[in-house]
């Protein structure tokens, strides 16, 4: 790996192959992913039906550019519009890019509307991407430091904290709120069933557009197909990733109303977004997601992996905290945990994330069984009582 840039300190394993929840090293030793390669193969690694989608659009047509119609983003961006409730949509091919289109886009309907500088309110402890423009809308002074000077035009104010938005609705350069529904990389913060409701009342009061970042939460992980859909309301603007093509890069900005045609030709582009291949991945996923319902299935194995969390570590004082929406789910301890990720490796071949230097993630794939589920329970509990 001497010619990589040092941008991750990897983990001393190299995977070759997948089947389901297991991802095997080069000496064929199976590791239970119970991260899903950060909320991305939520379907499961070599999952059949994907990988025959993409051998037959392979041996048929991998890129064209968005200079002629593809008709295969045509078919998935009408499926995402139906599912979602929204109007139109920019395929990308990350996260980061999908929030970048969702950050111009806010920017270019403010100036259309004679804003110079439009401003977008974000969230302390978010996490939107690494991208520059991103990497300012994050909340994270630890990711941003030494990329200075960041990307103005960005208010933070605390997560779930309506009174701190609503302090800011006399500032007339305002032009929307972005959001993620729970903030994953910050710890899986969900906050309170009236917060984005409260969002939305507010930007309808201010005019504002509501940007939701589904890049994590999307695509069923939270025990709905998007988490916004677990609130009666409806964003102007919502960005999507990682899961949408089960480990295939492929991003998404989806937009509404006045919104959905603020961008035009030549304001903004992509050279490999909704590709033909990409498409197909978005497509058999979101079939495979409606088709057998997995949504409702990730709710109840959420609920039940609560209470066995609960039930083992209801005792523990080191815990201070467990949050779980669907199959995300953030165990917060009272001391760093960083070392259990290695040891989890190790010593239990099972895959696991610490994330803001305390919190235990798990965002393992859907179609874990009752098996794997007791094994990660146990697994991850053990390690914690060892801490």
């Amino acid at each position: 790996m001497q010619h990589l840039m040092n941008t991750y300190a990897r983990l001393p394993v190299a995977f070759v192959k997948g089947d389901g929840a297991w991802l095997y090293d080069e000496s064929n030793r199976a590791y239970l992913d119970a991260i899903s390669g950060i909320a991305v193969c939520s379907l499961g690694h070599a999952n059949p039906e994907i990988a025959q989608a993409l051998c037959d659009q392979a041996n048929t047509l991998v890129h064209t550019s968005n200079l002629y119609e593809i008709p295969l983003q045509t078919q998935l961006g009408e499926r995402l519009c139906d599912a979602s409730g929204m109007d139109k949509v920019f395929f990308c091919n990350s996260g980061a890019e999908a929030n970048e289109t969702a950050i111009k886009l806010a920017r270019r309907w403010g100036h259309s509307r004679g804003i110079e500088t439009p401003t977008i309110v974000v969230m302390n402890n978010s996490f939107h991407g690494r991208t520059l423009a991103a990497l300012s809308a994050t909340g994270n002074p630890k990711a941003q430091a030494g990329f200075e000077p960041l990307v103005e035009g960005f208010i933070p104010v605390p997560y779930d904290d309506l009174a701190a938005v609503e302090a800011l609705s006399d500032n007339p350069n305002i032009v929307a709120v972005l959001v993620e529904p729970v903030q994953g990389e910050g710890g899986v913060h969900i906050p309170a069933d009236t917060y984005l409701p409260g969002l939305r009342a507010l930007c309808d009061r201010n005019n504002w557009l509501l940007m939701v970042d589904e890049v994590q939460t999307g695509m069923g992980r939270t025990g709905k197909l998007f988490a916004f859909q677990h609130s009666d309301i409806q964003p102007d603007v919502m960005t999507l990733a990682k899961a949408l093509g089960n480990g295939v890069p492929i991003g998404a900005c989806l937009a509404r109303g006045e919104a959905a045609d603020v961008l035009v030709p030549g304001s903004h582009g992509t050279t490999f977004g909704g590709n033909p291949l990409a498409c197909r991945a978005g497509l058999t996923v979101l079939n495979i997601m409606q088709r057998d319902d997995w949504p409702a299935r990730v709710a109840e194995m959420g609920k039940r992996l609560r209470e066995q969390f609960e039930a083992r570590l209801a005792d523990n004082p080191n815990v201070r905290a467990i949050r779980v929406k669907g199959l995300m789910i953030g165990i917060e301890l009272d001391r760093p945990a960083g070392e259990l990720v290695k040891r989890a490796l190790e010593d239990y071949q099972l895959l696991i994330n610490v994330t803001r230097d305390t919190v235990v993630r798990l965002l393992p794939p859907f179609v874990i069984n009752a098996s794997e589920q007791q094994q990660i329970v146990e697994a991850t509990c053990e390690l914690i009582e060892t801490l």
